[in-house]
């Protein structure tokens, strides 16, 4: 029992800090289509879409970083928006392609194949991954985010954090 609670603030730092590491506890992966430059959604306006329904390329005089991605804007009115509610406009399964996390893969975007989904955005890769993916929207839905933690532990890096300093 002694032992448990000597550990327990070491437990309570991972699972606060958003599950990073901490003195040897490795935390969660994550998985984020991003750019060779960190940038998200190939530098499109996440917010964009939700406001104009349409692709709109971001400019990085207006940037957030999110959950392993940088997010360009349109404006700084865009920004705003994104930084008061990030999950709000951050793309489905990590920004990749929806129809291939509904067969158990990890395929790039094509940022103009875009739909939002009770309040989800969700991309694909092109055409043909759009086409498929509508041929039954609400089952391959329904498959891509019981795939996602899957595909996030299989294909995402760890999250890592300096380790805490150690017990006296």
């Amino acid at each position: 029992m002694r032992y448990l609670l000597r550990l327990l603030p070491v437990v309570v730092l991972a699972a606060c800090s958003g599950g990073q590491k901490y003195a040897g506890i490795e935390g969660p992966r994550v998985l984020v289509n991003v750019d060779d430059k960190g940038a998200a959604l190939k530098g499109y306006d996440a917010v964009a879409y939700f406001t104009d329904n349409k692709a709109v390329k971001g400019d990085s005089t207006w940037s957030s970083a999110y959950h392993g991605g940088i997010y360009h804007f349109a404006s700084a009115e865009h920004k705003a928006m994104f930084d008061a509610e990030p999950m709000r406009y951050e793309p489905q399964f990590g920004g990749y392609c929806g129809y291939a996390a509904s067969i158990n893969k990890v395929s790039d975007i094509g940022p103009e194949w875009f739909e939002i989904l009770d309040g989800r955005l969700v991309l694909q890769h092109n055409a043909k991954a759009w086409r498929l993916w509508h041929e039954d929207v609400a089952g391959n839905l329904v498959k891509a985010d019981s795939n996602w933690p899957g595909l996030v532990e299989r294909e995402g890096k760890p999250i890592q954090m300096a380790s805490a300093p150690a017990a006296r």
